[in-house]
């Protein structure tokens, strides 16, 4: 019998090491499911912070932008948005869900080709040229035959570095390469037919055709080189490195006003200038270097409307400034950042059209009447090229010296 306390204690001792180690193994579970619910929990408030950033932005797309915004009296609208060759399309055919396509993923998205880093645009009847840095070509989004074409620099017409673009009156295409250090002649086909420049002449980033001329921004020289557009011949040049009036130091974009005046971005010396076809100073736009209104930071695309507004991105400031004739700020538009489609994301260049008014009045607000479209190109962001329509709004009435 002495040997029977020994047995159960032993016995005892087996069972509690046994329910030790249930207990062990239990908390280790217990462990892991309360981990696992973490991470669920987790996944859950991060899905749920996405969904918050992106329902007000989705929201928002379906409310009428303007620019200045109700109660006065718009004059801009925001339209639409082109990043990819199905934003062509009609949209009838992209009408699936905006929710399940972020949860599920967007059929065919890995074909859809699309732009990169965009610099230049030109818009022209119903069709938006788009330069792309990264894609070594130009991209054509064909609003109104609701097509995608992406014209490729190969062979004799490579394009390492595209910067711009220029549409000629005959269709004829210009594109300012930075990395050729020329300029690129296609014809209303997209065919290519020959290249502007010697080596060491100019670092062309921009250019303007009229009659018989090309202008063409040197941002290396600091100068505006004037050639025979036909033949690519140096007629004259004028500017110089400086500060002063009749000087620029790294001119970038150049537009031609309905006075014909030529309006440079002297983008490093925070402002735009406006010239005579012959080289004469006329006046500057800016109030100095910032990025409070009247003031740029980085002035880049410029544009000329028919009233002679002038129009001048700033790609660090994020919006752009519209300006009258005499140099006096009118107003600016665009929404900094890439939340809302309307969003400049260091835009560049912009580009105004008449004729294209009809191919986008689908998009205005039923009671504002577009006269015409700006588009402007964002390097980076959600939306790479942002359309807007400038117009009037029926019911409101307008002070014919606003402008």
């Amino acid at each position: 019998w002495m040997g029977v306390p020994l047995a159960v204690k032993q016995y005892r001792s087996s069972q509690d090491q046994q329910d030790q180690d249930i207990i062990e193994v239990k908390d280790s579970n217990m462990q892991q499911v309360i981990l696992s619910r973490s991470v669920l929990v987790s996944y859950i408030v991060i899905g749920l912070c996405i969904l918050v950033w992106l329902v007000p932005a989705r929201a928002q797309d379906d409310v009428p932008m303007f620019y200045p915004p109700l109660p006065d009296g718009p004059r801009i609208q925001y339209l639409t948005s082109y990043s990819r060759a199905s934003d062509v399309e009609e949209k009838e055919e992209k009408k699936s869900g905006w929710l399940s396509d972020f949860v599920l993923g967007e059929d065919g998205q890995e074909e859809d080709k699309g732009l990169n880093k965009p610099y230049g645009i030109s818009v022209r009847n119903g069709q938006i040229y788009v330069v792309d840095t990264r894609g070594s070509g130009y991209a054509i989004f064909d609003v109104a035959g609701k097509d995608y074409r992406f014209r490729e620099g190969v062979g004799p017409a490579n394009m390492p570095k595209p910067i711009n673009i220029e549409i000629d009156d005959d269709g004829t295409k210009f594109v300012a390469d930075t990395g050729r250090n020329q300029i690129l002649v296609f014809d209303s086909n997209d065919e290519f037919v020959r290249t502007i420049g010697k080596r060491g002449q100019f670092r062309p980033t921009d250019m303007i055709a009229d009659g018989s001329k090309l202008f063409v921004v040197d941002i290396e020289g600091h100068r505006i080189v004037v050639l025979d557009k036909s033949t690519g011949r140096e007629l004259s040049s004028f500017g110089s490195p400086g500060s002063g009036d009749d000087n620029f130091f790294h001119p970038t974009n150049i537009a031609m006003g309905p006075n014909k005046h030529l309006y440079i971005s002297d983008t490093s010396n925070f402002r735009v200038q406006e010239f005579t076809p012959d080289g004469q100073f006329v006046r500057s736009y800016g109030g100095g270097v910032g990025t409070a209104p009247g003031s740029f930071a980085r002035p880049k695309g410029v544009a000329v409307d028919r009233e002679g507004r002038v129009y001048i991105v700033d790609a660090a400031f994020e919006r752009v400034q519209v300006f009258n004739d005499q140099g006096r700020l009118l107003m600016y538009f665009g929404e900094p950042g890439s939340r809302h489609p309307s969003g400049l994301d260091l835009p560049t260049a912009i580009d105004i059209d008449y004729a294209s008014g009809p191919y986008f009045q689908q998009y205005a607000d039923p009671e504002f009447e577009l006269e015409f479209i700006i588009a402007v190109a964002n390097q980076f962001g959600r939306s790479k090229v942002n359309v807007f329509g400038f117009g009037r709004h029926k019911s409101m009435s307008y002070e014919e010296d606003e402008d």
